[in-house]
């Protein structure tokens, strides 16, 4: 294929304006194949657009390229019912894909998790690996791993322990006397923050986990030794059961890993918090601040992180989606690049003069993601600004602008900077004879296949140049092979 063509058809697989009648014809190619799942399937962007029409979900359902149905069910644009209907597929590449789940790239994106009844029959299923996708998935819904804690797998009734704060008493109680040693030492790890026993037992280990000393709780004697022996201090450093005064002995640590770790506590004020000697990394986001991860529910937690001076402190509270409007602007006025990173990519409030600072800070593919998809990124009088600016980067932000004229955008569909002529490419306002051009321009030709001011005749050409079958209408590819 073409490699403009080829560009135009992803463009066009993801045009708003597609008609349905061009998308089934569209999902019901396969490539450079001959129909029977030698190609390489629809374009992804299709498979993946969001509310498919049921028309569109059969054709998908029934393509014979298992790669077609794969896009399908990692969708994170497609109902869990949709992608459900997929439990059956004949191929164990499918169902493992469907087991998994989508990958999630942006951290504003959550994905509804398959139905529990669903995902019981995935767990039966007689491919090992499907099984494993499974319970790897980071989108199962509390209720069915709940579900597990008694299942005949081990490896399920160890994915159960992830949702030990929701099981009954007997469940914890059962997982942590499982005949599996895997599945009781993953019990165990989950109830040593409330029981000492637990954690002198796992600390008897060979070597013990780091885990155990950041969360288990400690008696003094265990507290002491593994002060004194140096157990993993920058975790033990953390452990909310540490005592007083050994939390001051590590708070003058030699190693720096140590203070840091100190210096994150939660009960520690200001006054002794700022204190410590620590230096917190430049780019570190503030993840591992477990108190602050876990409780970005929590008004009170998360205003003694937001109103901190400790940077991971206030790092931390940025990424909480319950941020409210009086911290998210005490936050907005800190100077740190991190913080102002973490507020453009989590919070749709973020104000304007923020997301300008981090646009013209990392500029390329970041900056372009945000720019699209900020809904406070500044719009207006871009294009008095931007239009004649020496950077390429900052001349696209032009192509924002409402009050950009047709005249504006077609100049700038020639500028030099290629990510400035795909954003004009791609904003449909562009006059038609200029879109047609950019059709046939391998650097543009995505973009003006999205155009959503592409006429419907145009886009039925691009299908034709890049060799999609015209199906009689009623018509789908042939059922998927049993064999696949």
């Amino acid at each position: 294929m073409v490699a403009f063509h080829a560009s135009a058809l992803e463009g066009v697989a993801g045009n708003p304006a597609l008609p349905t009648p061009l998308l089934l014809r569209l999902l019901a190619f396969d490539g450079d194949g001959d129909g029977d799942g030698d190609g390489h399937g629809p374009p992804r962007r299709a498979l993946q657009r969001a509310g498919l029409p049921e028309p569109a979900v059969a054709v998908i359902l029934a393509h014979p390229n298992p790669g077609a149905r794969i896009g399908f069910a990692t969708s994170a644009g497609a109902e869990p019912a949709q992608r459900a209907r997929l439990v059956d597929d004949p191929s164990p590449k499918v169902r493992a894909a469907l087991a998994y789940g989508p990958e999630v790239y942006d951290p504003r994106t959550t994905v509804a998790p398959l139905p529990d009844d669903v995902c019981a029959r995935l767990l039966d299923d007689p491919a090992p690996f499907v099984r494993s996708a499974l319970l790897e998935s980071p989108h199962l819904a509390p209720s069915f791993l709940a579900s597990l804690a008694a299942h005949r797998d081990p490896a399920a009734r160890r994915s159960a322990v992830r949702v030990g704060e929701i099981l009954a008493p007997g469940e914890r109680a059962a997982l942590l006397a499982d005949p599996d040693p895997e599945v009781r030492r993953a019990a165990a790890l989950g109830e040593c923050r409330r029981d000492a026993h637990l954690t002198a037992e796992l600390l008897r280990e060979p070597e013990p986990a780091a885990e155990v000393l950041r969360r288990g709780l400690l008696t003094r004697a265990d507290a002491e030794r593994c002060v004194a022996e140096r157990t993993h201090l920058p975790a033990l450093a953390e452990n909310p059961s540490l005592p007083a005064d050994l939390v001051e002995r590590l708070a003058v640590d030699p190693d720096e890993a140590v203070r840091l770790a100190v210096s994150l506590r939660p009960e520690l004020d200001e006054t002794r918090r700022m204190a410590i000697d620590f230096t917190a990394a430049e780019f570190d986001r503030g993840d591992r601040v477990r108190w602050v991860r876990e409780g970005l529910g929590d008004p009170e937690a998360l205003r003694r992180a937001a109103t901190s001076a400790h940077p991971l402190l206030r790092r931390a509270a940025a990424r909480s989606p319950h941020l409210p409007p009086d911290l998210l602007r005490v936050l907005a006025r800190v100077e740190d690049p991190v913080l102002e990173n973490l507020l453009g990519i989590y919070h749709p409030d973020t104000p304007e003069e923020v997301l300008m600072r981090v646009f013209a800070r990392l500029g390329g593919t970041f900056s372009a993601w945000m720019a699209e998809t900020h809904p406070r990124f500044p719009r207006q009088g871009l294009a008095a600004r931007y239009a004649d600016h020496p950077d390429g980067n900052y001349r696209r932000l032009a192509v924002r602008d409402p009050a950009a004229t047709p005249e504006l955008i077609e100049r700038l569909s020639h500028d030099p900077a290629v990510w400035t002529r795909q954003a004009a490419a791609g904003d449909p306002r562009l006059p038609l004879r200029r879109l047609r051009e950019a059709l046939h321009d391998t650097e543009l030709a995505s973009s003006a296949g999205a155009n959503p001011a592409l006429p419907e005749d145009e886009m039925a050409a691009v299908l034709d140049r890049a060799g999609v079958p015209a199906r009689p209408p009623g018509t789908t590819a042939r059922p998927p092979d049993a064999t696949v």
